[in-house]
């Protein structure tokens, strides 16, 4: 099985790569149109700023490449943000594929939400042998809004969605790569998709 993370200057990569190796699966690291098509599975990863992390799409074409996929996708933290229609952050739009919008969290809580905190109402074999209310690790500053491709919800001042999935494409807020053994069956459970 040939995984590829996506390189795109905005990415967590070495931490997700070590991820897979402790599942026993070498994923490959690439920004090349023809290496990301021919994979089985791809990792879509992402920490930094939407504005530059969309820039840095562009100049590559991977914001053409990314909604074409067919195969199974994971959209990790800003991965995820950058799948949704559009993000508050810099009034950025993004590649479309889940039909929310990315806000910011409102001042009533501390910002950026850095921790671990409980998923909830947990809908799709993402969550296989995980059970409602595990914790996952989060840190970011904006949040997918609730919609109809919520796949599970986590709160933080408010309920909002931790992993959205929609046709081949998830996307999760939390940081499977550093949720422990809870975030390791997650991987695990993408790569039997």
């Amino acid at each position: 099985m040939k995984i590829v993370i996506i390189d795109y200057g905005a990415g967590n990569i070495k931490s997700i790569q070590f991820a897979f190796k402790r599942l026993g699966v070498e994923a490959v690291v690439s920004n090349v149109k023809e290496e990301i098509l021919s994979a089985d599975k791809l990792i879509f990863p992402g920490v930094g700023e939407a504005s530059s992390a969309m820039k840095k799409l562009k100049e590559s074409g991977l914001d053409i490449v990314i909604p074409t996929l067919t195969q199974p996708v994971l959209g990790i933290c800003l991965g995820m943000q950058l799948l949704c229609k559009e993000t508050a952050e810099n009034n950025v739009k993004g590649l479309d594929i889940f039909n929310t919008k990315v806000q910011k969290f409102n001042t009533s809580v501390k910002v950026p939400q850095i921790g671990w905190n409980t998923v909830f109402n947990l809908k799709s074999k993402l969550f296989t042998g995980i059970k409602e209310n595990e914790f996952m690790y989060l840190i970011h500053s904006y949040y997918a809004t609730n919609c109809k491709e919520q796949i599970a919800t986590t709160n933080y001042g408010l309920d909002y969605a931790a992993a959205l999935h929609k046709d081949n494409f998830y996307g999760v807020q939390f940081h499977p790569e550093k949720s422990g053994k809870i975030g390791e069956q997650l991987l695990k459970n993408f790569i039997e998709i």
